[in-house]
């Protein structure tokens, strides 16, 4: 006679329900040899499920239930499909030993260019915060929210009198919750844990950008260094990041009769390839074109040296901001949005690739609007 095996709940205390097996009939108890209609597996249901979490929770615990469910009823009655599932138990078992930050680590390695770097980053405070050994097995939710909690209080690994920078802490732990997905993936986690963790919320930053008149005046001022003054100008007039500056070369820049000029290049940072128009003033800010495989700002660089000659030209121009080579491409979003220019055209012409990340610099319009309104007093 064939043992029927039902999975069933009973109520328990706070709001749950405990899952246990029945059989039918009876079958003899492992340890003591008596016969039983229960067997209890230690899990449990949210009896009244609400939230996304609990709901998600009921039903992955619901899953690997009735894979238990499975599992008894096919050793009780076909011993021969039990080996097999056997097997795969053992496999997600032996998975489950091996290391996540090593894992995570193969992962950073992949990587190319400033995304590797930031992965690396991310890493190395992993491997602090777990001395560099994290079964996937001991991976959970409060794994997860005290890795958050740890890299929103430590200390800067570059100056250890700083605590770590939010946007970096945002950065590091979207690393993990991408690595926790690509692991779910490989068949390393048996639920979705990514889908459960909440990620670091974004700290708003003050942009500092400059007005038509101050750059006007730094046309106006010489720098020590024409190259670099050369390349922030065309980020004003272009939006660029200095990565795409330094790496354009002659090939990527062409003249379409009666459309004007025109940049098609990948960007460093997102790898998207773009195709941008740029104004004749942008254009002869660069010189006598070269071969196609020329860099058309050859020998541009920025370090702590190259920034001296940019807070130079800045204080001869008599602006007191705190100004660096990333500020001309703010610069150049804000005047266009002061303009008129829709953010759809300017996130595009930016090269981002979500509409939320331009939208700061709406609001920065909106403060220099208040800032403006706020400048008239009359003495009443």
């Amino acid at each position: 006679m064939a043992i029927k095996v039902k999975l069933r709940e009973k109520k328990i205390s706070g709001d749950r329900q405990s899952l246990y097996l029945d059989f039918y009939p009876a079958i003899p108890h492992p340890e003591t040899g008596e016969p039983t209609r229960r067997e209890f597996l230690g899990l449990y249901l949210f009896d009244k499920a609400k939230n996304p979490i609990d709901k998600q929770h009921n039903k992955e615990t619901l899953q690997i239930a009735e894979q238990i469910r499975q599992k008894r009823e096919n050793h009780l009655n076909k011993p021969e499909i039990y080996t097999g599932y056997e097997l795969e138990q053992k496999r997600i078992k032996e998975r489950g030993e091996q290391n996540f930050v090593a894992y995570f680590k193969s992962l950073a390695d992949k990587r190319k260019a400033s995304n590797h770097d930031n992965w690396v980053s991310a890493y190395k405070y992993l491997e602090t915060f777990t001395s560099g050994n994290l079964k996937f097995a001991n991976l959970n939710e409060k794994f997860c929210n005290d890795f958050k909690e740890y890299l929103l209080t430590t200390k800067s690994n570059k100056s250890n009198n700083v605590t770590l920078a939010q946007n970096s802490a945002v950065s590091y732990f979207n690393k993990l919750k991408a690595t926790l997905k690509q692991a779910y993936k490989d068949g390393f986690l048996p639920s979705d844990l990514n889908s459960k963790i909440q990620p670091v919320k974004q700290a708003e930053t003050r942009r500092n950008f400059l007005t038509i008149e101050e750059l006007n005046r730094l046309v106006k001022t010489e720098c020590n260094n024409p190259l670099l003054k050369s390349a922030a100008l065309f980020s004003a007039l272009t939006g660029l990041r200095f990565s795409d500056i330094k790496n354009l070369v002659w090939g990527e820049l062409e003249y379409i009769e009666g459309n004007g000029y025109f940049i098609q290049f990948k960007q460093q940072k997102t790898k998207g390839v773009e195709v941008m128009p740029i104004s004749e003033q942008a254009y002869s800010l660069l010189g006598e074109r070269k071969e196609p495989t020329d860099r058309v700002f050859d020998g541009l660089n920025y370090s702590a040296y190259e920034n001296k000659h940019l807070a130079k030209w800045i204080g001869l121009a008599d602006i007191e901001k705190d100004i660096t080579f990333h500020c001309f491409r703010h610069t150049f979003a804000t005047l266009q949005l002061s303009k008129g220019t829709d953010i759809y055209t300017v996130s595009k012409m930016l090269g981002h690739r979500e509409l939320k990340t331009t939208q700061i610099y709406a609001k920065i319009i909106d403060q220099t609007k208040r800032e403006a309104a706020d400048k008239i007093h009359l003495d009443f």
